[in-house]
């Protein structure tokens, strides 16, 4: 695979913005948000959803929605995704509290799923990730589904992996291919106690009966033998069926972010070895354009801010065609100044998501600290 490097003419304007959720009383409660995703619905409103949390790895961390009616200039206050108790704890002898995060998606029949994840929190004076080791607490994957817009959710159905994790990553929303699969994009990792039997590896879990089961997976990039892990990846379809994916690389080793790398699967199921695609960034996420060109957003690890890159990926080459900062944010990344855990958790803004809009704009969503809170933004892109 080879990148190839085309003129810089501006094309990428970011046409407006605005916030989706800020903390309105800060003054009185803890409330900090992350990870959203959007999709647009029926009649062209758009529904958002994203993490609140008093932390980033507080017990009382949950997914919200809100919905915006005006193309996202305003955004309704944010209401629980779903209160239902098997996402509240796990029950039984060994029942402890539980918190979750999910990604939404439209399908093609209008309904929407979410891909979650539930995180036991058996001991309450721990976070999330093991700060000796970067291991999870124990978790399950699980969908959820709504025939009504987000109106009304089904219960969590747990997905049981083809593979152990022990611990999986929570980083894309479910991809419906054309062929009629469903891809959840993932990585595994590490359990509480640092084993890693598949390593941390980038993967797309596969389901051929609409999320009922999910008996298969496709490795997307595995380097944990080598002492990188690969997480965070950005999957798109493309035209004819081909699969393109972006990843983030950290060396386990030296803690630091390594230089991104794309990969494609031409038969939608096998991919090549990923190349190196001329990114220095993490938490790279690809949208497929109407036009066959992707918009990669990602948090730049050289220069601060969130970036986009406009490309063409033809066959297995990735063809820059303009890159633009779209987002003048601070520097930000996993760069070994302190323990690894601890730099994940202090991220100052991440997690870019998009849509490709009826009129060809793009809006996307990302997380960011402004004034000590961590807030949703929206910007709406116009591609040239």
């Amino acid at each position: 695979m080879t990148v190839e490097r085309t003129s810089d003419t501006r094309m990428i304007h970011v046409i407006e913005g605005g916030l989706v959720y800020r903390n309105p009383k800060p003054y009185l409660t803890s409330r900090h948000a992350w990870h959203p995703s959007v999709v647009q619905l029926p009649g062209g409103q758009l529904l958002a959803s994203f993490d609140l949390a008093e932390a980033v790895e507080s017990l009382d961390y949950a997914t919200f929605i809100s919905r915006s009616r005006d193309g996202g200039d305003t955004w309704s206050s944010p209401e629980r995704l779903s209160f239902h108790p098997w996402l509240e704890r796990v029950e039984g002898p060994n029942g402890c509290p539980c918190s979750h995060s999910v990604r939404i998606s439209r399908l093609r029949d209008g309904s929407i799923v979410g891909l979650g994840g539930r995180w036991h929190r058996k001991d309450t004076s721990e976070g999330i990730i093991n700060r000796n080791n970067l291991g999870y607490v124990p978790m399950d994957l699980f969908l959820i589904h709504s025939q009504t817009s987000g109106w009304t959710w089904t219960a969590p159905r747990r997905i049981d992996p083809p593979l152990v994790g022990p611990s999986f990553e929570i980083c894309h929303r479910i991809i419906e291919l054309t062929d009629g699969r469903w891809l959840a994009p993932t990585s595994t990792w590490k359990g509480w106690d640092g084993s890693a039997p598949n390593g941390m590896q980038a993967i797309a879990l596969v389901s051929h009966d609409r999320g009922v089961t999910w008996p298969d997976y496709i490795p997307i990039s595995n380097e944990y033998q080598r002492g990188v892990i690969t997480w965070e990846v950005g999957l798109a379809e493309l035209a004819g069926g081909k699969l393109a994916a972006t990843l983030w690389r950290f060396d386990e080793r030296q803690e630091v972010s390594l230089s991104s790398r794309f990969t494609v699967a031409e038969d939608g199921q096998r991919f090549i070895p990923p190349v190196d695609n001329g990114l220095q960034g993490e938490t790279s996420k690809l949208t497929a354009l109407a036009d066959g060109r992707v918009l990669c957003l990602y948090r730049r690890l050289d220069r601060p801010g969130l970036w986009a890159e406009l490309a063409r990926i033809e066959g297995p080459r990735w063809i820059r065609e303009c890159e633009a900062a779209v987002w003048q944010g601070p520097k930000s990344g996993l760069l070994g100044r302190t323990n690894s855990s601890d730099e994940l958790s202090s991220l100052k803004f991440g997690y870019p998501s998009a849509i490709q809009l009826p009129d060809g704009d793009v809006l996307a969503l990302f997380w960011c600290v402004e004034d000590s809170l961590h807030v949703i933004r929206w910007m709406r892109l116009r591609i040239d």
